[in-house]
């Protein structure tokens, strides 16, 4: 398996080469074990764009794939943030798009312009994780409160050093890192923290790439960033933690058990795909979907170093893709109640 610290063109490059290839001499879809033979209709590579939090799990699953099908299905994988994913996907540029956070009113509206709808499909569970340099000593535990002085708009230009936080810390400039305004973790956490998506200081080093964050804190001992739990996961070597005051009060280090329990929060969330309905029943599409679901793709995402759902999500999920269920359960304008199998369960 490849690191995160990859960069993130090489696979697609690739693909995209070896598909032109391949699609001029390859009539169907075999998997390894000669058990799946289907034949493509039209579409020779399949194509996704979107959050970079939910990029290791799928290039991951793609790579796999691509390996399974006897390299004979290709498969592109972008990062352009949540937002800048959705814009394509929507333009009907891409066939999946991957999401840390739910479609938004603004972005179904644009997909039905087109004449597009989509089945939301939960993938994994994520913690957005704190983050300050290896050798800050000052740091153990932040509070909702402490993160909104911090990122809160009205902080920009103000609340710059970090005794303004806390008296007893030192009187050293913060140096902030975070997603980009096309980010899913950016809109997440502002809406989690400062209490409106997108409402956010705006004297920060925002990049869409989380390494150019990792790069930033582990350089800097007096630099703080947030991003996905499996970014932190992969260089806790290089990176230091910060536990979260949970809803009862107590500080909870993210990891996959406290993520998976619930009991890191309120910075848990779900993490998504989304499956263009019009191409859903397609080849490759459809058995690319399937395999993400399968157990095969939970163990991948395991090893990217995300926390997988209880193994009867995944089967309702793929009901719902089977279904092809177009009916939103964390959207903005109507969101369903409860946990991820409850909405899953009570809306098939």
């Amino acid at each position: 398996m490849n690191q995160l610290s990859k960069t993130f063109t090489t696979l697609s490059t690739a693909l995209i080469v070896i598909g032109i290839i391949t699609a001029c001499t390859t009539p169907s879809i075999v998997m390894e074990d000669g058990v799946s033979a289907v034949k493509p209709q039209n579409i020779k590579i399949i194509s996704i764009d979107g959050s970079s939090t939910v990029f290791p799990i799928t290039e991951a699953v793609a790579e796999e794939f691509y390996i399974k099908t006897k390299r004979q299905s290709p498969v592109t994988v972008g990062v352009s943030g949540t937002g800048g994913g959705m814009k394509k996907f929507c333009r009907g540029e891409t066939h999946i798009s991957n999401a840390s956070r739910p479609q938004t009113e603004k972005e179904i509206a644009l997909c039905q312009e087109s004449g597009l709808s989509s089945i939301e499909l939960p993938i994994a569970i994520d913690g957005i994780t704190v983050v300050v340099n290896k050798d800050n000593d000052f740091i153990d535990c932040l509070s909702v409160e402490q993160l909104n002085k911090i990122w809160n708009p009205s902080a920009e230009d103000k609340i710059t050093m970090w005794n303004q936080i806390d008296s007893s810390w030192p009187a050293e400039k913060m140096e902030l890192y975070g997603p980009g305004q096309d980010s899913g973790t950016f809109d997440y956490f502002t809406e989690t923290v400062n209490g409106e998506s997108q409402a956010s200081r705006g004297d920060f080093t925002a990049s869409e790439d989380d390494n150019v964050l990792i790069t930033g804190v582990a350089g800097d001992k007096y630099a703080l960033a947030y991003f996905g739990y499996a970014y932190y996961s992969e260089n806790s070597s290089k990176l230091k933690a910060v536990e979260i005051v949970n809803e009862v009060g107590d500080c909870v280090f993210p990891d996959d058990k406290t993520i998976n329990n619930g009991e890191y929060n309120p910075l848990s969330r779900p993490l998504f795909i989304y499956v263009r309905s019009d191409v859903a029943d397609v080849e490759p599409i459809k058995t690319f979907v399937e395999f993400y679901l399968s157990p095969v793709g939970r163990e991948l995402l395991g090893q990217v170093g995300y926390v997988a759902y209880p193994d009867n999500v995944y089967d309702l999920a793929l009901e719902r893709f089977t279904n092809i269920n177009t009916e939103c359960l964390w959207c903005s304008d109507n969101p369903k109640t409860g946990g991820v199998l409850e909405r899953l369960k009570d809306n098939r």
